[in-house]
């Protein structure tokens, strides 16, 4: 999960990130509205953190951006309006979920996961490829009908290639779905991650290196086998 933190209390938003990665939950943070839509143009997020009273565009105007641009994201509104009709009003502009200031860290992480296996309209429950079955709201992970234990990172990273249905994914992607903005572009934690979930899933190995470009789910192709085992 990858979340967005728009947050204008530095050391709140600070607090909730780190409480947050804690729960191996990606987190970036923004401290007004505007950045928080820049964020959400160049960036695909799970759930959006959002507080209404943000500096610049408000953070009620962010959520009816989010909504009337169709982002693939849900809204959990944190404010310190806490009244019915505020709480109405939150709802009515497209918040998903409504949490008021203060707050529990462990029931924001419980709302939180319970938003990430909220799937949005059209999106499939559990995603089957290459004899793989992948179940986002349990988090399970079996394989021709063997259950596989992965860690957070492990699944996280599954996910995202399983999305793709074969298709090469980048390890930039990678980083950029998985972990948050603030990973090292040169780290060998994707390399590190994809080695220790070829060996989770087991033999055959199901993930191919793509040199130069990428990682993909699927059985051997010609390239493949003409490339020889270093691919794995």
């Amino acid at each position: 999960m990858r979340v967005l933190i728009a947050e204008d209390e530095p050391y709140l938003a600070d607090a909730i990130r780190d409480g947050l990665r804690l729960e191996a939950i990606a987190a970036d943070v923004v401290h007004d509205g505007d950045s928080a839509l820049e964020n959400l143009a160049v960036n695909s997020y799970d759930v959006v953190v959002l507080d209404r009273d943000l500096p610049g565009t408000s953070g009620d105007e962010v959520a009816r951006r989010i909504v009337a641009e169709n982002l693939p994201c849900r809204i959990l509104m944190l404010t310190a309006a806490d009244r019915l009709e505020e709480k109405v009003a939150g709802f009515e502009l497209g918040a998903d979920d409504y949490l008021t200031k203060p707050f529990a860290m462990r029931e924001l992480v419980v709302r939180l996961r319970a938003l990430g296996r909220r799937p949005l309209e059209g999106a499939p429950p559990v995603v089957e490829f290459a004899g793989l079955t992948l179940d986002p709201f349990r988090r399970e992970v079996y394989r021709d009908g063997r259950y596989v234990g992965l860690t957070r990172k492990q699944f996280a990273v599954l996910e995202v290639l399983m999305a793709a249905r074969g298709g090469v994914v980048s390890a930039e992607s990678l980083l950029e779905r998985a972990w948050d903005e603030n990973a090292d572009p040169f780290t060998n934690a994707v390399r590190i991650t994809i080695s220790s979930l070829r060996k989770r899933l087991g033999d055959p190995w199901l993930i191919h290196t793509v040199p130069g470009t990428g990682y993909r789910v699927g059985g051997p192709t010609a390239d493949d086998a003409a490339n020889g085992p270093g691919l794995r």
